[in-house]
């Protein structure tokens, strides 16, 4: 597959609303419940890139930079920023917005590792990426030392068994 796609192609937005039982005894939401959030997701936007089956290969960071309190509405966006044949690299930013101040911050950052599969759940190639905005750029431009890494910490872990 030789095809290549604007990153905006797999742009994924969703909002999410915080609620009561999706919170700890200080009311901000679970982080498992984020990062389920996030893997979904990564997943919605994988699958708009490749027009495939997807599975998650890894969640190579996550890095929660603020709270959210019952109330505030997530705002989730997701985009590919850099392919490999099978694999899409997939970023996702979480902002939290108080829909009664106006007030918005960054909570949570990360990179997700999504695989294209057929239907009986083998790899199967993707489209390359083509970046635009800055922040699009800057994320395909460092995606292969974030793939380095990976690589790195799959290395460790199997010298570890």
């Amino acid at each position: 597959m030789e095809s290549a796609y604007p990153v905006e192609r797999s742009k994924t937005t969703q909002t999410r609303l915080v609620l009561p039982p999706d919170t700890n005894h200080l009311q901000t939401i679970f982080g498992g419940k984020v990062l389920a959030y996030i893997d979904e997701i990564a997943a919605l936007t994988a699958m708009k890139h490749s027009k495939s089956a997807v599975v998650t290969a890894s969640i190579d960071s996550v890095d929660f930079v603020s709270s959210a309190t019952v109330g505030d509405a997530l705002v989730l966006e997701a985009f590919v920023t850099s392919t490999g044949r099978t694999s899409m690299e997939v970023y996702v930013k979480v902002h939290s917005n108080n829909l009664l101040t106006g007030e918005e911050k960054l909570t949570t950052e990360s990179f997700l590792t999504m695989v294209a599969v057929d239907e009986y759940g083998r790899p199967i190639p993707v489209p390359k990426v083509i970046p635009h905005s800055e922040e699009e750029k800057r994320l395909f431009d460092t995606a292969p030392a974030r793939k380095a890494n990976r690589k790195d910490r799959a290395m460790i872990g199997k010298e570890k068994l």
